[in-house]
């Protein structure tokens, strides 16, 4: 720089004209310096452009967090542009997927960031060390890229999940450019949708593990030809995603449904279902003992988790087949959560923690010590719609975990503090802008965030058009981490990579040693006396993959005191030896319930006459109590219950059924063979027992697929007890739906004589109506008869959706219909006919600035809204729960939803109009869709229909939540009611 310059101008001690400093050469020197001004000119102008497109966030120190740590942006935008997913590669460099391409069906690309080639992987680098990212670089830019969800590195190979496809780019020389591409799966559904293929992760076995959301259906073929088949009612979300369908079968025999957990090798082959029946997790964290951690996210406002996952366990998001929804199979008196996730059916795993409101994203688990030892295996589970990232050190509870959570970053002090609308700048509180989409450990020790950055999250929108992101470093105060430099070809680095709390890096120390074979026993065998606990217990599975000798090490370790460490060598030798039977054989009668979990799992696909005296072992080992232990012993036996039940009842002694000990009343009810039907109608009947015991024996009894346990539900529907026929009532008209639709006779006795009547004037005014020959004065007259009557309007709309309505009968039945006494009828009426007096615009910016009174807004809702809606114990459950709404929209956002009812329609709540071939009409949400579709109307009202008497069915884009126009509503009422719905506290 000119300032800079070794003469100075002002100090040459040369006169000008003898200076050696030629007239060229200062013509030149003031050229030089008019270019380097107008160059700092443009960037200037360049900064100024940018902080004008993304500007500064809050202060990261409005971030709240440990006191004993800090926050700093590290990194954002231009650099890259709504992550989504982050990994770390072993120079400690991170690696995002960006989603500019987000949702292009409904976010408009020439008015959103949108990269026109397809979307990007960066790479983001802090090259001198200070802390903050300093270089950005784009490694790919891909048509194939559609919104991906995940990245995982593993040395030179980058492994992107976009569905349909787990894509492999490999650097073969170095150059931060991918030198080669390959697609390792492909068939998994949900392209360009939330609830779609995520990363990959390595485990601590070599293998890799990834997940996948419930868009399917996912079919799935790995490179040694074994297929994947898994699929739902869900479908939806996206155009990409119009048709899904559970019971599939895949080639291990098994139903696997929704989302998915699974393992496959990092040659592509292998693939295994670890966990099933997810409705969207965004990501699995494997630790270095093996174990499993997720999050899942929800319907309603109150029911996502966090969760271990037990291998092969059912999360219990669907049926166990597929074909319902939780809606269709909640109870009466089930709260939404238990029903949400099936806790009351055999079968299925306990849900967790549940963490409320919120869009849960990426999860890993801090097994470093960069943070301080107290932080120490920490699980960290992000969520975006809760604007925090939530913390639980995991504390094992007999055979399971008890999870006790905090809120580890976040940017709202107070958790349950509602959003804000700005009267002065009418704009939105931004610190609800933070959306952590990922969470990742770096080679350093540090938490590094990913917020995507947005007023909203989920549902397939966004509302950010720049596009902007940023990642937040998390460091101890006053400590200076930096990032290690491995060399992967000594054992000296390759064991600093395996002890690295960078996970995908722990992967190169891992193969690396591997391949050393016996050789690496001697300093892989140091580790298990590691301080750090996760260092020794990646030692186990590496050893026992270090060939006989190694195997040797590992088999002593089952009997190490901690029972942390012997799970980790038992599930490691299940993968080095083909019969674990010796080891199973030796553990059944461990101490810690949570290994006798272990030998339960293993025994899942053994041959039942080799392992029936260990399952004996294991069976009394069980508690009576413990649901964790109960779902593994349902695991071991799953497909063969039936045959071990004799045995297995009969070694805890056979007393008469109203004498059972909870162990075998909990093992009945988990296994409910066919062969128990009489056992359990007796304890169902008894009144000796509890209202809580005749209640799990009804539950039993209505999960045996079984025609004489049909029969002994329809007895027990005449007992004497109210608790048992009330309930036995519910599961026959429940059961008549799916599984035992084919078992009994359920012709019903009478026929409605009231509604056949109806019926048969309906068709008199029917046949008048369309009855060209008759005056328009009489058909007119006919609709609007048929428009105040239930079955009429019902035959209005079969008109009307056929195109069969005579022309010039519209106003009339318009302004009838709508006091229709079948509220079925009156909503779907809005699709066809014109209310009288609608067309009022509701101004959104206007409403929100409104004085609202709380009082005035409940008096809306029970008059309006109460219907459909429940808030605490007030209202129905026909449409989304509103109790906690406040998390998850903020006033503006509440509004639109509101007053734009179909903009935004939840899954689940998606109005099908279904016509059967005998001409009926139903209207309303398909909660089971199988051998038999069940329809619930906007009345609550379950409607059974043989899938072979449908004649037509079509799925529409209008919610059946009317406009408020519809109801009459004001502007202030609007107000009122938003103010009470956000000002709303669970009790």
């Amino acid at each position: 720089p000119i300032a800079n310059c070794l003469l100075p101008i002002a100090h040459c001690q040369l006169p000008i004209a003898h200076c050696q400093l030629t007239t060229n050469f200062m013509r030149s020197l003031l050229t030089l310096t008019l270019v380097f001004l107008l160059f700092f000119a443009g960037s200037t102008r360049v900064e100024r452009r940018n902080r004008a497109l993304f500007p500064p966030p809050p202060d990261s120190l409005a971030l709240f967090l440990p006191a004993d740590l800090e926050a700093t942006l590290w990194a954002e935008s231009p650099r890259f542009f709504n992550p989504t997913n982050v990994d770390v590669d072993v120079r400690g460099r991170l690696w995002v997927t960006e989603a500019a391409n987000y949702r292009t069906f409904n976010n408009d690309s020439t008015t959103f960031k949108h990269h026109p080639h397809g979307d990007r992987v960066v790479i983001l680098e802090d090259t001198d060390g200070d802390g903050k990212c300093d270089s950005s670089r784009v490694f790919v830019e891909d048509k194939d890229l559609v919104a991906p969800l995940g990245i995982a590195v593993i040395g030179n190979r980058v492994i992107v999940s976009c569905s349909p496809n787990l894509i492999v780019y490999t650097d073969e020389n170095g150059d931060d450019r991918p030198d080669k591409k390959e697609i390792l799966l492909t068939g998994f559904g949900g392209l360009d949708h939330d609830h779609s293929l995520h990363a990959v992760v390595a485990g601590p076995d070599g293998n890799w593990y990834f997940n996948t959301g419930n868009a399917g259906p996912h079919v799935v073929t790995d490179r040694a030809g074994w297929t994947l088949r898994s699929g739902s009612l869900y479908s939806g979300g996206s155009p990409h995603n119009p048709k899904n369908q559970g019971n599939q079968v895949s080639d291990d025999g098994r139903t696997w449904v929704g989302g998915l957990a699974l393992r496959v090798g990092p040659d592509g082959r292998g693939l295994k279902v670890m966990g099933h029946n997810f409705r969207n997790s965004y990501e699995v964290a494997v630790d270095s003992y093996g174990n499993f951690w997720q999050n899942d996210n929800d319907d309603q406002v109150v029911t996502c988790r966090t969760t271990w996952l037990m291998e092969g366990g059912n999360a219990g998001y669907f049926s166990a087949d597929g074909t319902r929804s939780w809606q269709a199979d909640q109870r009466p008196g089930q709260d939404a959560f238990t029903a949400h996730w099936h806790q009351e059916d055999p079968g299925v795993m306990p849900a967790g923690d549940k963490t409320g409101a919120g869009s849960p994203t990426g999860v890993v688990v801090n097994e470093g010590d960069g943070l301080g030892a107290h932080y120490r295996g920490m699980l960290l589970s992000a969520d975006a719609g809760r604007n925090v990232v939530f913390g639980y050190q995991p504390q094992p509870r007999g055979a399971g975990y008890e999870l006790n959570r905090t809120s580890f970053i976040t940017s709202v002090e107070k958790d349950d503090e509602a959003y804000v609308w700005n009267d002065a700048q009418h704009a939105r509180d931004q610190r609800k802008w933070f959306r952590p989409s990922d969470v990742a450990i770096g080679t350093d020790g540090a938490v590094y965030v990913a917020d995507w950055y947005d007023p909203v999250v989920g549902g397939h929108q966004m509302r950010d058009q720049t596009g902007y992101g940023r990642i937040y470093r998390i460091t101890p105060k006053n400590a200076k981490l930096t990032v290690p430099k491995i060399d992967l070809n000594t054992v000296r680095g390759q064991i600093e990579a395996l002890t690295n709390p960078a996970v995908n890096v722990r992967n190169l120390g891992f193969e690396r040693l591997r391949k050393r074979g016996q050789k690496a026993i001697k300093p892989v065998r140091r580790l298990l006396t590691a301080d750090n606990p996760y260092h020794r217990a990646r030692a186990v599975w590496l050893l026992a993959q270090l060939g006989p000798k190694g195997v040797a090490e590992v088999e002593k370790l089952l009997g190490n005191p901690n029972p942390d460490l012997r799970i980790a060598a038992f599930r490691a030798l299940r993968q080095a030896k083909s019969d674990v039977l010796p080891y199973a054989a030796r553990l059944a009668r461990d101490t810690s319930p949570a290994v006798r979990r272990e030998v339960a799992i293993a025994l899942r696909d053994v041959p039942l006459d080799q392992c029936q005296a260990i399952l004996l072992e294991l069976v009394r080992g069980y508690d009576g109590g413990d649901r964790w232990y109960l779902e593994a012993l349902g695991a071991a036996l799953d497909g063969r219950q039936e045959e071990a039940f004799p045995a297995l009842t009969a070694s805890l002694g056979n007393p008469s059924p109203a004498q059972w000990e909870p162990r075998r009343a909990d093992l009945t009810w988990r296994l409910h063979p066919a062969s128990a039907t009489e056992a359990l109608k007796t304890r169902a009947g008894s009144a000796a027992l509890t209202e809580l015991d005749r209640k799990k024996a009804l539950v039993a009894l209505a999960f045996i697929k079984d025609q004489r346990a049909a029969e002994a539900m329809r007895a027990l529907a005449k007992s004497t007890l109210p608790d048992v026929a009330r309930q036995a009532a519910w599961w026959l008209n429940f059961r008549r739906g799916n599984d035992w639709y084919d078992l009994l006779d359920w012709q019903q006795d009478s026929a409605n004589v009231a509604v056949e009547q109806a019926r048969l004037r309906m068709t008199e005014w029917q046949s008048t109506l369309l009855d060209e020959h008759t005056a328009a004065e009489k058909r007119t007259e006919a609709a609007t008869q048929m428009a105040r009557n239930a079955v009429g309007g019902q035959m209005l709309i079969r008109l009307a959706a056929a195109k069969k309505l005579p022309k010039g009968v519209d106003q009339a039945v318009g302004e009838v219909i709508f006091g229709n006494p079948d509220q079925a009828v009156r909503v779907m009426a809005g699709d066809y006919f014109r209310r009288p007096g609608l067309g009022k615009v509701f101004s959104i910016p206007a409403i929100a600035q409104l004085s609202p009174d709380v009082s005035g807004g409940k008096a809306v809702f029970a008059a309006n809204c109460a219907t459909c809606h429940r808030v605490g114990q007030q209202g129905r459950d026909v449409g989304p729960e509103l109790t906690r709404i406040r998390d998850k929209f903020d006033r503006v956002g509440l509004l639109d939803a509101i007053v734009n009812p179909s903009a935004g329609i939840v899954f689940g709540y998606e109005p099908w109009l279904i016509t059967t071939k005998d001409g009926q009409t139903r209207y309303g949400f398909v909660i089971a869709d199988g051998q038999t579709v069940v329809i619930k109307d906007p009345a609550g009202v379950q409607h059974v229909i043989k899938a072979d008497q449908i004649q037509s069915r079509e799925k529409r884009d209008t919610s059946l939540m009317p406009d408020p126009a519809a109801m009459g509503l004001t502007e202030k009422n609007l107000a009122d009611l938003t103010e009470y719905l956000l000002t709303l506290r669970e009790k």
